[in-house]
């Protein structure tokens, strides 16, 4: 006789197991669970202990290959609380287990470990140059739907590139081999065959790489310097020029607009003692007297010729021949300082005096009076 369920039987079921999953979890949210499956060596289930501090929580789980329930026998302990459970794996099987406070029960899940899968870092990278191409190869794991991911940089690049292959066996091109490189890799797994909740794995250690040889290091140090070193000289470089310019400007703005001089500098005393009366400070500081000949100057005398002195009285009529200088009397005239001797004027003096012509200049002697020849 078949078992028949009433419409609303049916619902009553379906709302009871839908309440009891929400429940789940709520509680697993609480507990804030955490599982992760070490690359199918070891399960790591982990929760908050805070939340029930003061008590320590029970872990019960049973494998597929377990036939009975078994209590978490390595604990993870926080503030001396059990916070979580290590557990040995040796493949994919199904992880049932429940959190017990005391008699009361917190959780009860089933899981894949699959599902928390992390893989471990890959090891022994091998290198092979091509030219401008590297392939790097390793280990493949003994499980499949992996993707092998390679990073690398130069000493010149601020991030990491990737390059990811379904084995490990990944080929680079573009690179240089003069250049230095950091390499790293790590192992992840596809989402469309694990889901979304696995974690890749960690970085293998940085190998540094150039011409094909392997490096303690890239010597990233080595730019510091040379960074300075430059800077410095671009630095001087742009201090020179703004040097040059600004005497550039000073001598045009020289050139064009010319400074003055400050006549306080160049006429001592016309400021402070004259009030700027240049006429007064000349008067007062130079003397200037207008000379009418020049100091050691020398007279233009022409050639010695024959003087003849004729006297004008009847008492001498007989002309004196003299020779001699014809410029000596000129000098004599000059010094008297006498301007009514000079050439070309009239003659003064009374009328008693007698007339002597000298190379054609004529003179009134008195009865004092003499010349010299």
């Amino acid at each position: 006789m078949r078992t028949v369920l009433l419409p609303w039987a049916s619902a009553a079921v379906f709302l009871l197991a839908t309440v009891t999953v929400s429940g789940d979890e709520a509680l697993e949210g609480v507990l804030q669970l955490q599982m992760i499956n070490f690359n199918f060596e070891a399960v790591q289930v982990t929760w908050n202990a805070s939340q029930y501090s003061g008590t320590n929580l029970t872990f019960l789980y049973k494998l597929t290959s377990d036939e009975t329930d078994s209590q978490c026998s390595n604990y993870i302990l926080q503030q001396s609380r059990t916070a979580g459970c290590l557990l040995e794996a040796k493949e994919d099987e199904i992880l049932c287990f429940s959190i017990w406070n005391g008699t009361r029960l917190l959780l009860n899940k089933c899981q894949w470990i699959s599902a928390y899968l992390k893989p471990s870092s890959p090891k022994d990278l091998n290198f092979q140059w091509h030219q401008e191409a590297i392939t790097v190869t390793c280990s493949d794991l003994p499980y499949k739907r992996l993707l092998y991911e390679i990073q690398y940089k130069s000493m010149f690049d601020t991030e990491w590139q990737s390059k990811e292959g379904e084995t490990c066996n990944v080929t680079t091109d573009g690179l240089d081999a003069e250049k230095c490189y950091f390499f790293r890799a790590r192992v992840k797994t596809m989402e469309s065959s694990y889901g979304p909740d696995t974690y890749p794995s960690d970085w293998s250690e940085v190998i540094h790489q150039q011409k094909g040889e392997l490096r303690d290091s890239c010597q990233e140090k080595k730019l510091f310097p040379k960074f300075i070193l430059v800077s410095g000289m671009v630095a001087l470089l742009t201090v020179s020029l703004l040097l040059l310019s600004l005497w550039k400007v000073r001598r045009v703005k020289k050139l064009l607009m010319p400074s003055v001089p400050d006549p306080k500098f160049t006429f001592p005393g016309l400021f402070e003692s004259h009030q700027g009366n240049f006429q007064e400070w000349i008067k007062d500081t130079q003397n200037v007297v207008p000379l009418n000949k020049m100091e050691g100057a020398e007279h233009d005398c022409g050639p010695e010729e024959a003087l003849i002195v004729h006297l004008a009285t009847a008492e001498a009529e007989m002309p004196i021949l003299t020779t001699g200088p014809s410029c000596l009397q000129t000098e004599e005239e000059e010094a008297s300082g006498d301007p009514s001797q000079l050439p070309g004027r009239p003659l003064q003096g009374g009328g008693g005096g007698e007339r002597v012509s000298l190379g054609g200049f004529t003179f009134v002697m008195s009865d004092n009076s003499y010349v010299m020849l």
